[in-house]
């Protein structure tokens, strides 16, 4: 079973930057998973944040942070993967909690809309004007 562990988040002044970690483990090699995460803020849908595909590296970010947020990847293992959520020029509107997330066979296009298989337990990211 894939497990998720994150960390990274707190509280920051506006314009400023954090990383998020998620380590993924229980991974199938042979097997296609997209790895990223979605967040969700007091009174507002959940929003598909970004995610990076296993197979081939391809990347997803909503409209509301590109530019500002950049995904990658360390491979420790085939069974274990390391993925990172650079944020920068954060805005007060990003304050939310940020879920790690796995979706097996996955398209990246699609990450907004999926229930997601796998959760972490969330981090409270605060940004402050």
């Amino acid at each position: 079973e894939v497990q998720l562990v994150e960390s990274g988040g707190g509280s920051v002044q506006a314009g400023g930057s954090l990383r998020l970690s998620c380590a993924a483990s229980g991974l199938t090699s042979d097997d296609e998973y997209l790895i990223g995460w979605f967040r969700q803020a007091p009174g507002k849908e959940r929003e598909g944040v970004s995610c990076i595909s296993t197979s081939d590296g391809s990347t997803y970010y909503a409209d509301s942070v590109k530019g500002r947020f950049s995904i990658s990847s360390y491979n420790t293992r085939k069974t274990k993967k390391t993925v990172f959520l650079q944020m920068s020029d954060l805005k007060p509107e990003d304050t939310a909690v940020y879920y790690c997330a796995v979706e097996e066979y996955g398209e990246t296009m699609n990450w907004p809309d999926y229930e997601y298989d796998y959760r972490g337990q969330g981090s409270q990211v605060t940004v402050s004007s």
